[in-house]
């Protein structure tokens, strides 16, 4: 079996795992949301409003803009984040933190800056807050899987789940890779990393035929070919009928605990991983 035809494998089991544990988490969320959904009503009804014509200029402004990645109702594109279930527009007061990121961009994930007036910043404002205001009050119409959905395991069993049968503390720890992880990925995302955590570097060692063995980072393997960059960053290859190599690949725990994972195993793991911040 080709490494391309096991990835294939891999990625459909993954998807299928992660499916079965986001369906899961918007059930339990789905509970919790109808104890607290007059309590969430109540607190929609009393958030402040914008002139009609505000809104309007800004939906314009954002169909120039914004659309193309956030979507035209702000609900999420192709590249851009739900900015209705957004963290950051759920806690910007005046424009303040919204009107911060379209000046400045965010150029690590992909955003350019904008230069846009106090009146244009106001009226982008005033667009995408009514459209967080509609999306709570329409029943059904999220499109995107909030962290808090995924909130719903036990922090204690998955600890002891990460420290035994899960097998995860032989290779990460909370106070050294795992340090802060929650911080710099939240809900679906810190879980697609944690079931399948691609483009983790393997490691490879080489053994030539003199017996000498290069170990390095693995940056190339195919039938006929194995690569690596060593210690001191230089590349080098072998013809692989000449030498003989061992991979270790990161991925392939995660991989082998596919078939192992059962629904409470992911959420409990999920809720121990939240903690990290």
């Amino acid at each position: 079996m080709s490494a391309d035809h096991r990835r294939g494998l891999w990625v459909a089991a993954f998807a299928t795992i992660l499916l079965a544990s986001v369906m899961w988490s918007a059930g339990q969320a789905s509970n919790a949301a109808q104890a607290g959904g007059e309590t969430q009503q109540k607190a929609t009804k009393g958030s402040s409003s914008f002139a009609p014509e505000l809104v309007e200029q800004g939906s314009v402004l954002f169909q120039r803009d914004c659309a193309f990645c956030h979507g035209r109702d702000a609900t999420g594109g192709e590249s851009g984040p739900d900015l209705t279930r957004s963290r950051l527009v759920r806690s910007d007061v005046g424009g303040e933190k919204i009107g911060a990121v379209v000046r400045s961009g965010r150029p690590e994930k992909g955003m350019p800056p904008f230069d846009r007036s106090d009146e244009q910043i106001a009226a982008l404002v005033a667009f995408i807050h009514t459209q967080q205001k509609n999306a709570v009050n329409r029943p059904g119409g999220r499109k995107g899987v909030d962290a808090s959905d995924l909130q719903t395991g036990s922090v204690e069993a998955g600890k002891k789940y990460f420290e035994g049968a899960g097998g995860c503390a032989k290779c990460h720890s909370p106070s050294g890779d795992l340090a802060g992880i929650a911080s710099r990925h939240e809900g679906l995302e810190l879980e697609m990393r944690m079931l399948y955590p691609e483009g983790a570097k393997s490691k490879v060692s080489v053994t030539l035929a003199s017996g000498q063995v290069v170990s390095g980072t693995l940056e190339y393997l195919d039938e006929f070919t194995v690569g690596l960059i060593d210690e001191s960053g230089t590349y080098r290859s072998w013809r692989t009928r000449d030498v003989r190599y061992k991979v270790d690949a990161p991925v392939n725990a995660h991989v082998e605990l596919f078939s192992r994972y059962s629904d409470s195993d992911i959420h409990d793991l999920m809720a121990y991983l939240q903690t990290m911040h």
